[in-house]
């Protein structure tokens, strides 16, 4: 077939598939490369924008919750159990797909916190879904709980970085450790907030040619 294709037997967006014994031709509706450039275009490929706009709010780290245990977490969670499988132990298992599925449900209806996929092959037993929904989530960055944290008194966490400028950093008359170095801000949100400079030449660069 790519051999046809790259031959110009058939074009591109048409396929070939047998009938009765005969090969058919079936002419796709999207335009061929020749056609592009021509500016015919007979179908628009299909824009996803939902799943688009879904990862422009996600951003890069993944989205999770914030979810703290209710007090009555066992009370609930045994409830929902015994209306949908009856009296069960702790080691019962949780093979049926059909009863997985109704419990789960109820419990992320209940608690508004539902499992993700990732975790789904770790809840086997009752046991365990008791375990997912006792066991607390945070969704703070590491760095942000070091702010509510008592640390040692030898510790200094800087949350702003410091950016090096001569006319404020002038502890050794704006001299910087890295004199070819330049300090540049690029970004659009921190142009405001950190002023950049540009490091002058101190040496002409053809001494040491």
């Amino acid at each position: 077939m790519a051999a046809l294709v790259r031959h110009g037997v058939l074009k591109t967006g048409q396929v070939k598939l047998p009938q009765n014994g005969n090969y058919k031709v079936l002419v796709c509706s999207f335009a061929t490369k020749a056609e592009k450039k021509k500016g015919i275009d007979r179908k628009v490929a299909p824009k996803i924008d939902s799943s688009a706009q879904s990862l422009a709010a996600k951003g890069f780290l993944r989205p999770q919750k914030d979810y703290t245990p209710p007090e009555d977490v066992s009370s609930r969670l045994r409830a929902i159990i015994q209306n949908n499988l009856g009296i069960v132990e702790k080691t019962t298992k949780l093979t049926d797909l059909t009863s997985r599925f109704a419990i789960f449900t109820a419990c992320k209806d209940e608690f508004n916190h539902g499992i993700p996929n990732s975790l789904l092959h770790t809840v086997e037993t009752v046991e365990d879904l008791c375990k997912f929904y006792e066991t607390p989530v945070s969704a703070t960055v590491p760095l942000d709980k070091l702010r509510t944290m008592d640390l040692p008194k030898n510790l200094h966490i800087q949350y702003e970085y410091h950016r090096f400028h001569p006319d404020t950093d002038t502890k050794f008359g704006g001299i910087t450790a890295f004199p070819r170095s330049s300090t540049l801000v690029t970004g659009l949100k921190y142009k405001g907030k950190y002023k950049g400079h540009t490091q002058a030449t101190t040496w002409p660069y053809h001494d040491y040619k």
